[in-house]
């Protein structure tokens, strides 16, 4: 199993910016994926996780500003970020939970990108 982000990069203060995570290797649908950033210095956290129905969750510091989806037929996970604050720069992973508990439990999710990183410049 892989998993593949892209999409990070530099943005300003009020940018936007769309990660994609591709996931190959599963032979079925993951029941639950999500997004999980960590910066320099702090522990990992929870972003946004959406289960196996499409339904969303997300942590409240970025509610109203990101949005997480799938499309099952390209294996692919996005999350788009929207009025970006220099508090979201971070290393964003996507990863995989198999179970599902579809929690912001970190050790249970099966499956981790390497990540992409993101600056948010003031």
């Amino acid at each position: 199993v892989q998993l593949v982000e892209s999409g990070g990069g530099s943005a300003q203060t009020g940018g936007s910016l769309t990660l994609s995570c591709v996931v190959s290797g599963l032979t079925y649908s993951t029941p639950c994926m999500g997004w999980f950033r960590q910066a320099p210095g702090k522990e990992r956290e929870g972003v946004a996780l959406i289960d196996n129905d499409g339904s969303a969750t997300y942590a409240d510091s970025v509610k109203g500003r990101f949005t997480i989806s799938k499309d099952n037929n390209n294996n692919t996970l996005y999350l788009q970020m929207n009025n970006l604050k220099p508090e979201d720069s971070a290393m964003y992973y996507c990863a995989v939970d198999l179970i599902p508990t579809c929690g912001w439990y970190t050790p249970a999710y099966n499956y981790w990108g390497q990540g992409t990183q993101v600056t948010v410049s003031s």
